[in-house]
């Protein structure tokens, strides 16, 4: 058992995770992971990769869903082409 401590980052906590607990959980720095409370414990699990599909996303659109043209305003810049 490794034992580390919560720190302040921002107006967030942060907590170091020693390189040891990292190997052995088989995590990496900058891993999306969930983190979940279950009976005062705090649970820290990979995040699943989320694979958008183009195909899917468009047989979702329903006119319920669907908004009209939104204005940003004029070009500003080289966004037009």
């Amino acid at each position: 058992m490794a034992k580390a401590a919560i720190g302040k980052w921002g107006n967030s906590a942060a907590l170091r995770i020693p390189a040891g607990v990292m190997k052995d959980a088989r995590f990496s720095a900058n891993q999306q992971v969930n983190i979940s409370v279950s009976k005062g414990s705090i649970i820290i699990e990979p995040a699943p990769d989320v694979n958008f599909d183009l195909e899917d996303l468009i047989a979702g659109i329903t006119p319920e869903n669907s908004h009209s043209e939104v204005s940003f305003g004029a070009p500003v810049g080289k966004e037009t082409l």
